[in-house]
């Protein structure tokens, strides 16, 4: 396990930047329009430069899902009780939910439930105290980064981050709210669905617990420790770890993506081994996704968590893998005469 964050940090690398040039001049062979497989080329490259090899293979996936308690339900501000999160998380190993129902039909891996319990009874109520103190929410950290590490060790291709605990929308808009200045209006939704009057009293909640805890939004490790979660920080360490390792990493949704911009804002270099999977309905996702740079895959209208996106983005990496192992170059394999695309290559001749 690391020793600590800055040991984590530190090991981080950029991509590998010889990679990335060789798998965009093999994109640029393949016999088609250039651009014309969208973001799939932008995977393979990005997969190019996580791995230092052109040709890549995303065959053995796994999901990694953080279950954590959320004191600040007791101001109910979620529509689910706290007992949903331990049954839930029950459900998964039998593989009866969203995302390992998903995952085992791709085949996925989606492991059984590991003890890595920092707090009895999860997190406290921040909007009456800390929700924890900063020492654990480093350990937090470091756990989901050992993990990402002992995926890779276990020879998986890539991960992907879910979770699941009641009550963590509200921990993940206090923390969105935190970290970009946006109001609490502006990144809070509904999470597994609320009346109108309890949607009110949530945000309403929210804005109280950041005004009483006063996190430094520069530091966050401080805001995770005053108005995050479990769940979050863990998943933290996850992406953290994965960049550490090479390896790529899939958000999900909400929840995940927040996770993710935690990560970022740690080491930015993460976020270049970062795949985001669908569009969320929470509206502090895209805003999440922006702060990254990052743009979703899917848009399919889901709303789940869990780590159900996952499943779904592993393959399209494989797709894009596909293209970029598979397809005919010109010149060689392909025997049409790519001349007709010099004055395409000159510029954008497919969007209007």
């Amino acid at each position: 396990m690391y020793s600590s964050i800055t040991e984590l940090i530190n090991s981080i690398g950029p991509l590998d930047a010889a990679a990335v040039k060789a798998a965009q001049e093999r994109q640029a062979k393949l016999a088609k329009p250039p651009g014309s497989l969208g973001l799939l080329e932008d995977m393979s490259i990005q997969l190019a430069g996580i791995s230092g090899q052109v040709k890549n293979h995303v065959e053995k996936c796994r999901v990694l899902v953080f279950a954590a308690d959320n004191g600040i339900i007791e101001e109910g501000v979620s529509s689910a009780p706290r007992s949903v999160t331990m049954a839930q998380a029950v459900n998964m190993t039998k593989r009866v939910t969203g995302m390992s129902a998903l995952a085992k039909y791709f085949g996925n891996d989606c492991p059984q439930v590991l003890d890595r319990k920092l707090m009895a009874g999860g997190t406290r109520n921040f909007l009456k105290e800390d929700a924890m103190d900063r020492e654990t929410a480093v350990k937090a950290v470091l756990t989901g980064a050992e993990l990402a590490k002992k995926a890779k060790e276990e020879g998986f291709d890539a991960i992907g981050i879910g979770e699941m605990g009641i009550g963590n929308t509200s921990s993940s808009s206090a923390v969105l709210s935190v970290l970009t200045g946006l109001s609490i209006e502006e990144v809070t939704g509904r999470g597994g669905g609320l009346t109108d009057s309890a949607f009110a009293h949530k945000k309403d909640v929210l804005e109280r617990a950041i005004t009483a805890r006063k996190p430094d939004k520069e530091d966050v490790l401080d805001v995770l420790s005053k108005v995050g979660g479990l769940d979050i920080a863990a998943m933290c360490g996850a992406y953290l770890g994965a960049a550490a390792n090479r390896l790529p990493a899939v958000i999900d949704g909400f929840i995940s993506v927040v996770a993710a911009l935690c990560a970022a804002r740690l080491c930015p270099t993460a976020a270049s081994f970062m795949f985001p999977s669908h569009a969320s309905y929470e509206p502090g996702y895209m805003r999440a996704l922006e702060e990254l740079s990052l743009k979703p895959y899917l848009n399919l209208g889901m709303r789940l968590g869990e780590g159900s996106g996952c499943p779904i983005a592993f393959q399209i990496l494989k797709a894009a893998c596909a293209a970029m192992n598979g397809m005919a170059l010109f010149g060689e394999e392909s025997v049409i005469d790519d001349g007709y695309l010099d004055e395409i290559r000159k510029g954008d001749s497919f969007t209007v």
